[in-house]
């Protein structure tokens, strides 16, 4: 079933571009991740132009977090202050993604960044993830470790507030600054930020593993929605065609993963979603040596 997309300029199988979403949705209400950082490198590889391929994915984004928002909501599973203080991060990190996203197009180098920024975030969280992983599958890891804390950095910041949902009294600041960083990345490289966003409230925030997933969700829900219009308005790069069949996909994917996500052993979750990011860096890692078939690339003005 070919389908024509009218900004990529190009014909796609229907059904392979459903598969995808409907992959990236299990990801999305697995581990909180929004899927996005799997949807555009595949998307890459299918031969979808990168700026279309960024922009389109963190809109499908969007669509796949409403409902496992919905679904870890129902449980308990949101810190709604925590989310509404990224969110307002978020926003204003997609500003500033904007800025870097039309200057590095600018001057013919977009396809290379959003590449490397692939390779170097996913190739880092993948390994940490993974040595996490096993660590605690072999019963080394550290005994704190089911006991977080917050970074002292965050402790020692001003201004502390209440996130009873997370257990936390720390600076509203630490999750503004996250939730900037999460809103730079999605606006350069189409993700939900979430595989940046769960490591950084665990490790960093020091939040309860029971909130993670699903404010996680909550935060990549409204800051996918602030990209798109950014895109919209600045990139005008988003082929709403290739939106419709990911999100085919995705909305029932994410209520899959989010029951999967309650009955799986959270390590072996995590060993997964660690070998597919390293896999998935490594194939962007090898795409930024050899030549494509393509030498030229048009974008939509």
């Amino acid at each position: 079933m070919d389908v024509y997309l009218p900004i990529a300029n190009l014909s796609v199988n229907g059904l392979w571009i459903v598969a995808l979403g409907g992959l990236t949705g299990i990801l999305s209400g697995l581990f909180g991740v929004g899927g996005g950082f799997l949807t555009t490198p595949l998307l890459i590889f299918y031969g979808i132009p990168p700026t279309v391929a960024a922009a389109s994915a963190s809109t499908q984004v969007t669509g796949a977090s409403v409902t496992g928002v919905l679904a870890h909501g129902g449980r308990g599973g949101v810190d709604y202050r925590m989310g509404a203080v990224m969110v307002a991060g978020g926003v204003i990190g997609s500003g500033f993604g904007a800025l870097l996203f039309r200057f590095f197009r600018a001057i013919g180098q977009i396809d290379v960044v959003i590449s490397a920024l692939y390779v170097i975030l996913l190739g880092t969280i993948g390994m940490l993830m993974a040595r996490e992983a096993v660590q605690t599958l072999r019963g080394t890891a550290n005994a704190q470790a089911a006991r977080r804390r917050h970074h002292p950095l965050v402790a020692s910041l001003p201004m502390r507030w209440r996130f009873y949902r997370s257990g936390l009294y720390i600076s509203p600041l630490a999750p503004l600054v996250v939730g900037v960083a999460v809103g730079i990345l999605t606006m350069l490289m189409g993700v939900g930020g979430g595989f940046i966003l769960v490591p950084a409230m665990l490790y960093i925030l020091g939040m309860s593993a029971n909130v993670v997933v699903g404010t996680s969700l909550y935060n990549i829900l409204f800051v996918t929605m602030a990209t798109t219009m950014m895109h919209s308005l600045t990139t005008k790069a988003v082929d709403i065609v290739l939106v419709f069949l990911l999100l085919v996909g995705s909305v029932t994917g994410a209520q899959l993963g989010s029951q999967i996500a309650v009955k799986a052993k959270p390590e072996i979750l995590r060993l997964i979603l660690a070998a597919i990011v390293l896999m998935v860096a490594f194939r962007m890692f090898l795409g930024l040596f050899y030549q494509p078939d393509e030498i030229y690339t048009l974008y939509p003005l």
